[in-house]
């Protein structure tokens, strides 16, 4: 007879499923909202961008329940409970301090003192998040203990990739707000692309660890 899991297992796929979909679902939730509730037909500048919008709730909201989603989880080691707890703290702190005030007009609702220094911890913080969420699909996903199955080889190429996608999305969004053209390329919102994206591969690579997909054969 099939060994039923405990509830406590069960619980931390269950947080890992709604980490993984809420990462995934922000970014169209907050394109969705702005168009139909806000009549706002602009994709921002960046998915940070949308704290001025009348999605800005959402934002929060959203980044606080994944912050305490981190908090909460509690991994197989205490690598994993440090690694998740940090990239906890990092969610709370993107929301905490905002980003520079959103240059579209006609879609931002609310505006901040401009503070180089709440800026900085902002872009800090952001990039920081990604980098532990790619560490923790990298290097704690991918352990494993005893001898490794089929499908376990292919979810840690599944976790690989989304590592490795959240870092490339980082790398080259670093390298978009850094280059001369970069005024030419806002109408393309490349930031808020490649911030999707890197959401997507962190949502992946949970729904994954969540039993989702390529879950072992009985």
């Amino acid at each position: 007879m099939k060994q039923q899991p405990s509830p406590y297992v069960l619980s931390f796929l269950t947080l890992r499923k709604i980490i993984g979909i809420v990462g995934i679902a922000m970014p169209a939730l907050l394109l969705l909202g702005t168009f139909t509730i806000g009549n706002c037909t602009q994709v921002q500048y960046s998915i940070s961008h949308y704290y001025y919008t009348i999605m800005g709730d959402l934002f929060v909201g959203t980044l606080f329940a994944v912050a305490i989603f981190l908090l909460v989880y509690k991994g197989y080691d205490r690598y994993d409970n440090i690694a998740t707890n940090i990239a906890g703290i990092f969610a709370l702190i993107i929301p905490l301090f905002a980003t520079s005030n959103n240059p579209d007009t006609y879609c931002a609702l609310r505006t901040l003192p401009e503070q180089t220094w709440r800026v900085a911890i902002h872009y800090t913080a952001a990039a920081l998040f990604f980098c532990t969420l790619a560490y923790i699909s990298l290097f704690l996903f991918t352990k494993s203990k005893g001898i490794k199955t089929g499908r376990k080889i292919i979810r840690n190429r599944v976790y690989m990739v989304c590592g490795i996608v959240m870092l490339v999305a980082l790398l080259m969004i670093i390298l978009v707000k850094a280059t001369p053209w970069f005024d030419c390329l806002l109408p393309y919102h490349p930031v808020f692309w490649f911030e999707w994206l890197a959401l997507l591969a962190f949502g992946t690579s949970w729904l994954v660890k969540g039993e989702v997909m390529l879950v072992d054969k009985e």
